[in-house]
């Protein structure tokens, strides 16, 4: 599982979102729209978002193919009906003229197989031939009882013939894993694009900030001016200051406008008017996360969907492995079928002696098939045995990889919470440098300047602390995404239809 990106896209399963409440109206307001916390933001893109709906089609569809790999095994009701003419001629040395002969054949069996890869019929047949030899009267022979057919190596056992099941169950499994990762790529998405909403909109107040204190500085400056203790190009200066500012407002607009497309898209949301009334976020609490290497380690074996999605890979590949192997073997069946005939003039009396178990009926017998060759069931045993070791070793990859994202997030929740500390120290320290160099300005001993220089240094830092709050709170859930926890975080629960 690679860090939050913005990707969306995600499997049947039921979604449980525990203790959040609706998503409600703002007050009216020109400038604002609904007022929309996280949670509820997560809440509405479990229910709307389109690609969520789309993924969710996976489990279900996986589960159909279960159930048509059962059916492999589901029992068949046949019925056969036969008329035939014929010609034949008496095995005498004389040469005669042929002799027809009529014939109708019926069938009714049940028909199946199980895992061990024994075939069964059970059912009867009944054959009713007429010719010059009995004056075209009835002759039916009959026999009822049940015929098998049992491989003895090729064909033989579970392996063989659970294959396409085993392969199926896993890939419901893997529909599953993959929806859920999905849910949690998605979540994480509109986590991170909420929070880079709301250091857009503190960016933009910042930027509004910078631009007031630069206004305030000029109407100074002019008071000053006016008093005869200013120079007009301390005016100049600060007027240039406020102009320039105005970009700042404009590019922050413009990012606050267009992360809450961003966001809208994602809650499910199909139009984005410019005139549209923009979201209310609030800043999230930052989640406590305790680290713990080695347990967090085995968590994301656990939890994480694509290390799921991996190992049930490898056992597809060794159902396929096996079912390979034993397609390496001869084919020696071993057949038998028991019963009772019947031969009477009426398909009744015939019948009637089968139910009387007159004459009883049993045989058995072996076939046996070994190919030349057989290149091409080594060419496919060989086939699975090294795709079996691929899956091996990119499992033991996938593992390191897991390894070094934990570590790595880990490390990105450390240094976020020390910027966080380091920031705020020195967001602190620029106001009252700027309140400093303000008193000096009003006292006459410093110049607009070196008060333009304290804004400017004053806005940086404030930028930097609202950046490492986002950076806090990004790491936060790059963490959980990487530990697959993002679901349980957010109190979210995945109960699969059975």
């Amino acid at each position: 599982m690679t860090p939050i990106r913005k990707k969306r896209g995600v499997a049947g399963a039921i979604l449980l979102f525990a203790s959040v409440p609706a998503f409600g109206a703002a007050p009216e307001a020109a400038s604002s729209g609904p007022v929309l916390t996280v949670d509820q933001a997560i809440r509405s893109t479990l229910e709307n978002n389109q690609d969520i709906k789309v993924e969710a089609y996976a489990p279900a569809i996986a589960r159909a193919n279960v159930l048509a790999a059962l059916g492999q095994f589901d029992p068949a009701l046949n019925f056969g009906r036969n008329y035939s003419r014929s010609y034949g001629y008496p095995s005498i040395p004389e040469p005669l003229a042929p002799t027809l002969v009529k014939s109708d054949t019926y069938s009714l069996g049940l028909t199946g197989a199980i895992p061990t890869g024994l075939t069964y019929t059970i059912g009867g047949t009944a054959a009713n031939e007429r010719g010059p030899y009995n004056n075209f009267a009835g002759d039916y022979m009959t026999f009822g009882g049940v015929n098998l057919t049992q491989p003895l190596l090729r064909g033989f056992g579970f392996a063989a013939n659970l294959v396409n099941v085993r392969v199926a169950r896993a890939n419901r499994s893997i529909s599953e894993w993959q929806y859920r990762q999905t849910l949690i790529e998605t979540v994480a998405n509109v986590i991170v694009t909420y929070n880079e909403l709301v250091l857009a909109h503190n960016n933009l107040r910042i930027a509004r900030r910078y631009r007031e204190l630069g206004a305030t500085l000029l109407t100074e400056n002019l008071q000053r001016l006016k008093a005869g203790s200013g120079s007009q190009n301390d005016v100049v200066t600060a007027r240039a200051q406020v102009a320039q500012r105005e970009e700042g407002i404009l590019l922050g607009e413009n990012a606050v406008r267009s992360t809450d497309n961003q966001l809208r898209e994602l809650i499910g949301e199909k139009s984005f008017p410019s005139d549209r009334p923009l979201l209310v976020v609030e800043e999230p609490a930052v989640p406590q996360v305790t680290v713990d290497p080695p347990r967090d380690y085995q968590e994301a074996l656990n939890r994480r969907p694509d290390y799921q999605a991996a190992r049930l890979g490898i056992t597809i590949n060794r159902a396929n492995s096996a079912a390979a192997r034993n397609g390496l073997l001869p084919q020696v069946n071993l057949i038998g079928s028991y019963g009772y005939n019947g031969l009477a003039s009426t398909f009744a009396a015939s019948r009637q002696m089968i139910a009387n178990r007159d004459v009883p009926s049993s045989a058995v017998g072996v076939n046996l098939s070994i190919p030349i060759t057989n290149a091409r069931a080594r060419g496919q045993a060989r086939a699975a045995r090294l795709a079996l070791e691929q899956s091996e070793a990119s499992l033991k990859n996938l593992e390191a990889q897991i390894a070094v994202s934990v570590a790595n997030a880990a490390s990105q929740i450390e240094t976020a919470r020390k910027r966080v500390v380091a920031d705020q120290a020195a967001y602190d320290l620029a106001n009252q440098a700027l309140a400093a160099e303000e008193k000096k300005l009003s006292l006459g001993t410093s110049s607009s300047q070196y008060v333009i220089q304290e804004q400017t240094y004053l806005s940086q830092v404030e930028n930097s602390l609202a950046n490492a709050r986002f950076s806090e709170r990004q790491a936060a859930a790059v963490y959980d995404e990487q530990l697959g926890m993002t679901l349980v975080r957010n109190h979210i629960a995945v109960a699969e239809d059975k």
